[in-house]
């Protein structure tokens, strides 16, 4: 059996994930009511006493990758800015998410910037999300990108690394 090659092995300098419908299963600004908080029980709950979760396996994906050493980054054209903010820190995951681009436009306005803050290409840059035209405006500017059909998890992850990897491969 080979070593692992895991570390000479061509690794994205950024991943990029959605939020809605992509780590959690609902829009932040028309499926539920800000303000988020965590209820006597431990639970987020919406203002209307909802309970609010992502889809299972993300917590887990996301602790995986920051071990891993990956950089995070979320895009969002959602106009719930604050809720969207409220929601990754009441998971949890503010600390996997060095890179924050959270407001309506176009995902390639998002990725404009991450590309000036990080002073890296797109085609070092992965990136789900649940929309096609999303998708395909990422893939025209050098972005490998992974349309997510229910939910982030660690399958949909493996595959877009493995995607990555081919597409840099020599």
């Amino acid at each position: 059996m080979a070593a692992s090659t895991s570390s000479t092995e061509t690794r994205p300098k950024l991943i990029v994930f959605d939020l809605d419908y992509t780590l959690w299963p609902f829009w932040v600004d028309t499926h539920v009511t800000p303000p988020f908080r965590k209820s006597s029980s431990g639970k987020i709950v919406d203002a209307r006493g909802a309970t609010i979760s992502c889809y299972k396996e993300v917590p887990k994906v996301l602790k995986k990758l920051n071990e891993d050493g990956y950089t995070l980054g979320v895009a969002s054209r959602t106009s719930e800015i604050q809720g969207a903010n409220q929601l990754i820190k009441l998971f949890g995951w503010s600390k996997y998410f060095k890179y924050k681009e959270i407001y309506p436009g176009s995902k390639t306005a998002h990725f404009a910037r991450f590309k000036k803050q990080l002073e890296v290409p797109y085609s070092d840059m992965l990136f789900f999300d649940d929309e096609s035209r999303n998708i395909r405006d990422l893939k025209e500017v050098g972005v490998t990108s992974i349309l997510v059909k229910d939910g982030v998890d660690a399958k949909v992850v493996e595959m877009g690394i493995r995607e990555y990897r081919n597409e840099h491969s020599a």
